[in-house]
């Protein structure tokens, strides 16, 4: 189940983004923002990590240790990030064949 500390880390990162001239690090470019293939690369870690998470907490529901809410929050956490995975990539196939219908 996310904490009051996960939450706030959240949000610092948010802010750390938000940011013009915030703390470089690794994966950003000379601009000192964050490169695409980075940005991307953090948010599938982040939504395998949802995963993994929601999986814990069905096995320990399994096995009698968890509690019914933890299991539900966990896999509507994977759900809604796999929902955002699919709507980019999405989105990114739209941009792509506009881009393959553009005159040469």
């Amino acid at each position: 189940m996310p904490t009051a500390s996960g939450a706030a880390s959240a949000y610092a990162s948010l802010a750390r983004l938000t940011q013009p001239g915030g703390a470089k690090a690794a994966g950003e470019t000379a601009g000192g923002a964050e490169s695409f293939g980075a940005m991307l690369k953090t948010a599938m870690n982040a939504v395998t990590e949802a995963g993994r998470n929601s999986d814990m907490q069905a096995q320990a529901m399994a096995a009698g240790k968890a509690n019914v809410i933890d299991v539900v929050t966990a896999v509507a956490e994977t759900e809604t990030a796999i929902d955002a995975v699919v709507a980019v990539r999405d989105r990114v196939i739209a941009a792509y064949e506009e881009i393959l219908r553009m005159p040469i």
